[in-house]
Protein backbone atom coordinates (compact mmCIF):
# COMPACT_ATOMS: atom_id res chain seq x y z
CA UNK A 1 0.00 0.00 0.00
CA UNK A 2 1.28 3.48 -0.86
CA UNK A 3 1.74 6.22 1.72
CA UNK A 4 -1.12 8.63 2.31
CA UNK A 5 1.19 11.43 1.17
CA UNK A 6 4.11 10.74 -1.19
CA UNK A 7 7.60 11.83 -0.11
CA UNK A 8 9.70 13.95 -2.49
CA UNK A 9 13.17 14.66 -1.04
CA UNK A 10 13.33 18.08 -2.67
CA UNK A 11 15.55 19.75 -0.05
CA UNK A 12 18.26 18.82 2.38
CA UNK A 13 17.51 20.31 5.79
CA UNK A 14 20.15 21.24 8.37
CA UNK A 15 20.93 18.74 11.10
CA UNK A 16 20.36 20.60 14.36
CA UNK A 17 20.80 19.65 18.00
CA UNK A 18 17.95 20.78 20.24
CA UNK A 19 18.89 22.02 23.70
CA UNK A 20 16.14 22.45 26.30
CA UNK A 21 16.88 24.48 29.42
CA UNK A 22 14.93 26.45 32.03
CA UNK A 23 15.62 29.56 29.93
CA UNK A 24 13.97 28.07 26.85
CA UNK A 25 14.92 26.00 23.84
CA UNK A 26 17.94 26.63 21.63
CA UNK A 27 19.39 24.91 18.58
CA UNK A 28 22.83 24.53 17.07
CA UNK A 29 24.27 22.66 14.13
CA UNK A 30 25.78 19.27 14.89
CA UNK A 31 29.54 19.43 15.42
CA UNK A 32 29.48 23.24 15.32
CA UNK A 33 31.29 25.33 17.90
CA UNK A 34 29.26 28.51 17.30
CA UNK A 35 26.76 29.54 19.92
CA UNK A 36 23.28 28.12 19.91
CA UNK A 37 20.38 30.23 18.62
CA UNK A 38 16.98 30.51 20.35
CA UNK A 39 13.96 28.68 19.04
CA UNK A 40 11.16 30.65 17.42
CA UNK A 41 8.77 29.56 20.19
CA UNK A 42 11.22 30.71 22.89
CA UNK A 43 11.44 34.14 21.23
CA UNK A 44 7.67 34.38 20.87
CA UNK A 45 7.12 33.32 24.49
CA UNK A 46 9.55 35.98 25.72
CA UNK A 47 7.76 38.71 23.77
CA UNK A 48 4.16 37.63 24.45
CA UNK A 49 1.67 39.50 26.61
CA UNK A 50 0.92 37.00 29.38
CA UNK A 51 -1.72 39.06 31.21
CA UNK A 52 -4.70 36.98 29.99
CA UNK A 53 -2.92 33.73 30.88
CA UNK A 54 -1.91 35.09 34.27
CA UNK A 55 -5.53 36.14 34.93
CA UNK A 56 -6.72 32.63 34.00
CA UNK A 57 -4.22 31.04 36.42
CA UNK A 58 -5.42 33.42 39.12
CA UNK A 59 -9.06 32.42 38.43
CA UNK A 60 -8.59 28.62 38.39
CA UNK A 61 -5.61 28.34 40.75
CA UNK A 62 -2.05 27.23 40.05
CA UNK A 63 -2.64 23.51 40.66
CA UNK A 64 -5.63 23.35 38.29
CA UNK A 65 -3.83 25.47 35.66
CA UNK A 66 -0.82 23.14 35.83
CA UNK A 67 -3.05 20.07 35.49
CA UNK A 68 -4.85 21.53 32.46
CA UNK A 69 -1.57 22.61 30.79
CA UNK A 70 0.05 19.22 31.43
CA UNK A 71 -2.97 17.32 30.09
CA UNK A 72 -3.07 19.54 26.99
CA UNK A 73 0.66 19.02 26.41
CA UNK A 74 0.22 15.25 26.76
CA UNK A 75 -2.68 15.21 24.29
CA UNK A 76 -0.68 17.38 21.88
CA UNK A 77 2.32 15.05 22.07
CA UNK A 78 0.10 12.04 21.34
CA UNK A 79 -1.54 13.90 18.44
CA UNK A 80 1.85 14.82 16.94
CA UNK A 81 3.12 11.24 17.30
CA UNK A 82 0.04 9.87 15.52
CA UNK A 83 0.28 12.41 12.70
CA UNK A 84 3.99 11.77 12.23
CA UNK A 85 3.35 8.01 12.08
CA UNK A 86 0.62 8.53 9.48
CA UNK A 87 2.87 10.74 7.35
CA UNK A 88 5.96 8.51 7.39
CA UNK A 89 3.89 5.29 7.36
CA UNK A 90 5.06 3.87 10.68
CA UNK A 91 3.06 1.77 13.10
CA UNK A 92 1.34 3.70 15.83
CA UNK A 93 1.61 2.20 19.30
CA UNK A 94 -1.67 1.38 21.02
CA UNK A 95 -2.71 4.20 23.36
CA UNK A 96 -2.03 3.55 27.03
CA UNK A 97 -4.53 6.02 28.51
CA UNK A 98 -7.52 8.20 27.62
CA UNK A 99 -5.42 11.32 26.99
CA UNK A 100 -3.52 9.43 24.29
CA UNK A 101 -6.83 8.26 22.81
CA UNK A 102 -7.91 11.93 22.64
CA UNK A 103 -4.64 12.87 20.92
CA UNK A 104 -4.95 10.04 18.40
CA UNK A 105 -8.56 11.02 17.74
CA UNK A 106 -7.49 14.61 17.00
CA UNK A 107 -4.75 13.32 14.71
CA UNK A 108 -7.14 11.18 12.69
CA UNK A 109 -9.60 14.08 12.44
CA UNK A 110 -6.83 16.36 11.10
CA UNK A 111 -5.55 13.67 8.73
CA UNK A 112 -9.03 12.92 7.41
CA UNK A 113 -9.78 16.62 6.90
CA UNK A 114 -6.49 17.94 5.51
CA UNK A 115 -4.17 15.18 4.27
CA UNK A 116 -6.13 14.70 1.05
CA UNK A 117 -5.07 18.27 0.11
CA UNK A 118 -1.35 17.58 0.60
CA UNK A 119 0.02 16.43 -2.77
CA UNK A 120 3.51 15.58 -1.48
CA UNK A 121 5.76 16.25 1.46
CA UNK A 122 9.41 17.29 1.35
CA UNK A 123 10.20 16.58 4.98
CA UNK A 124 8.65 15.63 8.30
CA UNK A 125 9.91 17.07 11.61
CA UNK A 126 12.02 19.49 9.58
CA UNK A 127 14.74 21.59 11.21
CA UNK A 128 14.82 25.16 9.93
CA UNK A 129 17.61 27.65 10.67
CA UNK A 130 18.06 31.35 10.11
CA UNK A 131 21.82 31.51 10.75
CA UNK A 132 22.96 33.36 13.87
CA UNK A 133 19.36 34.41 14.66
CA UNK A 134 16.87 31.60 15.36
CA UNK A 135 15.82 28.04 14.51
CA UNK A 136 12.90 25.70 14.93
CA UNK A 137 11.31 22.44 13.94
CA UNK A 138 8.13 22.30 11.90
CA UNK A 139 5.92 19.28 11.47
CA UNK A 140 5.75 19.09 7.69
CA UNK A 141 7.00 20.87 4.59
CA UNK A 142 5.46 20.11 1.22
CA UNK A 143 2.71 21.01 -1.20
CA UNK A 144 -0.75 21.85 0.15
CA UNK A 145 -3.50 22.66 -2.37
CA UNK A 146 -0.85 22.97 -5.10
CA UNK A 147 1.17 25.57 -3.15
CA UNK A 148 4.46 25.14 -1.27
CA UNK A 149 3.61 25.05 2.43
CA UNK A 150 5.07 24.88 5.90
CA UNK A 151 2.68 22.96 8.12
CA UNK A 152 2.74 23.00 11.90
CA UNK A 153 -0.01 21.00 13.60
CA UNK A 154 -1.77 22.66 16.55
CA UNK A 155 -4.25 21.11 18.94
CA UNK A 156 -6.91 22.65 21.08
CA UNK A 157 -10.01 21.41 22.80
CA UNK A 158 -11.80 24.68 22.08
CA UNK A 159 -12.05 26.90 18.98
CA UNK A 160 -9.69 29.89 19.07
CA UNK A 161 -10.33 33.42 17.87
CA UNK A 162 -7.90 34.61 15.20
CA UNK A 163 -6.55 37.37 17.48
CA UNK A 164 -5.60 34.71 20.07
CA UNK A 165 -3.35 32.79 17.68
CA UNK A 166 -1.21 35.49 16.09
CA UNK A 167 1.85 33.69 17.48
CA UNK A 168 1.06 30.78 15.15
CA UNK A 169 1.26 33.11 12.14
CA UNK A 170 4.47 34.68 13.42
CA UNK A 171 5.96 31.22 13.96
CA UNK A 172 5.15 30.09 10.42
CA UNK A 173 6.45 33.35 8.94
CA UNK A 174 9.74 32.90 10.81
CA UNK A 175 9.97 29.31 9.54
CA UNK A 176 9.32 30.51 5.97
CA UNK A 177 12.15 33.05 6.21
CA UNK A 178 14.48 30.36 7.59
Amino acid sequence: MDSLIPLNRKYEYPSLVRIDSPNGRTYKRRNDTTKAVPSVTTILSATKDMSALDAWVERVGQAEADRIKNDAAYVGTAMHLALECLVVKESLPAPSNWLEVKGYEMAYLLANTYFRNIQEYWGSEVSLLYPESYAGTTDLVGVYRSQPAIIDFKQSLKPKRKQWITDYFHQLAAYAVA
